[in-house]
């Protein structure tokens, strides 16, 4: 049972002892200013990749450009405890198999945890124990709550288990997201998925990159070959992302064996133990961001085949570290290339993959990086993405107001 007033969660009552006042003693302030914000999802583990960069990125940029917002991240850990930094973790089983993922199972214990904390905006990344946790929050505080829409549950459900599990998936998933006061797409793509499961109080935004991070002139093919063992005429691709089913690692292997010599692919994190294909070299999960912008500029172009792909930040880090993209046309990833910046593939099945690898290699490969180079520098930076979101927190927060004063 869990119990708020237990030894144990005495350090949940203050998560920051210079961020202002703990739980029980709130800080008066309007729409216009400082606030606490929490994110809280569980889609967050050592190993995770786009939430989390997505998590880290915004709280490196609050802190930079908006230090008067409080920010606190509640994610799944192995006990609950306030680890600093604004940093919460709340016990959850850890999955077998799972690559470090954690499966919150107590909705009491996760809204305790929120309640406590007493923020003034709520986004919530899974509409899960977390993201249902978020909504009673919200509602028995009188705060808005975001739902940022991450991951597309029915078609992940059809997916790992067939088609007879994406209706009621749909179904479960569209209900949550129909409570939210707000919900973020980061894509088109989702958008219309949004928009098929009824729901209306929506907008689309886009993630960034950090290019400064992520920067051609991180790149060393030559030291790179070298290390790989591969002659100075291999065409290296790469990937980076975890083993998941939905990244569709298989067809990506198979087209470039189709292609052979000089072809290779290299996969960063995504099987590092399994023994793919003699056109494969698989790599562990890097952790250093720095390292892995120096690998990602170090390879000749990108390679992606999740056709229905939320958003794809791996693409937009490949091609601020100045790699063409070979990709899908359709879902998240359709949205962010075009032939001037890669080579969208008819379809991700290994036959069409191996076109559009071989037709972007016919092309002129080094103006085609320089173009993704400065489409991402102008159009995916992070400030646009957190300064929109800063203004939406506020503008939900004065929609609230009212009802704060009257109360």
């Amino acid at each position: 049972m869990f119990d708020a007033t237990a030894p144990r969660y005495a350090n949940l009552v203050r998560l920051d002892p210079e961020a202002g006042a703990p739980p029980h003693e709130p800080q008066a302030h309007g729409p216009g200013v400082g606030f606490h914000l929490i994110d809280t999802t569980m889609m967050y583990a050592p190993r995770s990749g786009g939430v989390k960069r997505y998590l880290m990125a915004k709280r490196a940029w609050l802190a930079r450009r908006r230090p008067d917002v409080r920010h606190s991240l509640v994610v799944p850990g192995a006990r609950t405890q306030a680890e600093g930094d604004g940093l919460v973790t709340v016990a959850a089983t850890r999955l077998p198999f799972g690559d470090g993922y954690r499966m919150p199972a107590s909705l009491t214990k996760w809204e305790t945890v929120l309640r406590l904390l007493e923020p003034d905006v709520i986004e919530a990344g899974d509409v899960f124990v977390p993201g249902h946790a978020a909504l009673e929050t919200g509602e028995a505080l009188g705060v808005p709550v975001v739902g940022f829409c991450h991951t597309d549950a029915a078609a992940l459900a059809a997916l790992h288990f067939g088609e007879w599990a994406e209706a009621p998936a749909f179904n479960f998933w569209a209900q949550a997201y129909q409570r939210f006061d707000h919900v973020v797409a980061p894509s088109r793509h989702m958008a219309a998925r949004l928009a098929d499961a009824g729901v209306q109080r929506m907008s689309i935004q886009q993630l960034g990159v950090d290019t400064a991070l992520f920067d051609p002139a991180r790149g060393d093919r030559a030291k790179l070959l070298r290390r790989l063992g591969l002659p100075s005429d291999t065409r290296l691709l790469v990937f980076a992302g975890r083993p998941a089913r939905e990244k569709n690692i298989d067809s990506m292997v198979a087209a470039v064996e189709r292609l052979g010599a000089p072809y290779k692919l290299l996969l960063v994190g995504a099987g590092k133990d399994v023994a793919w294909s003699p056109h494969v070299i698989s790599l562990d999960f890097e952790r250093d961001p720095q390292r892995l912008a120096a690998l990602l500029a170090s390879c000749d172009a990108a390679l992606h085949a999740n056709e229905n792909e939320i958003f794809g930040l791996f693409v937009l880090e490949a091609m601020a570290a100045g790699l063409p993209v070979i990709g899908s046309r359709r879902g998240g990833v359709g949205e962010l290339i075009d032939p001037s910046v890669g080579q969208p593939a008819r379809n991700v099945e290994p036959a069409g993959l191996a076109e559009a690898i071989d037709a972007l290699f016919s092309r002129d490969v080094a103006a085609i990086s320089q173009a993704a180079r400065r489409r991402a520098e102008t159009r995916h930076g992070w400030d646009a993405t957190f300064e929109a979101l800063a203004r939406l927190y506020a503008q939900l927060r004065a929609d609230r107001q009212p009802l704060a004063l009257t109360a």
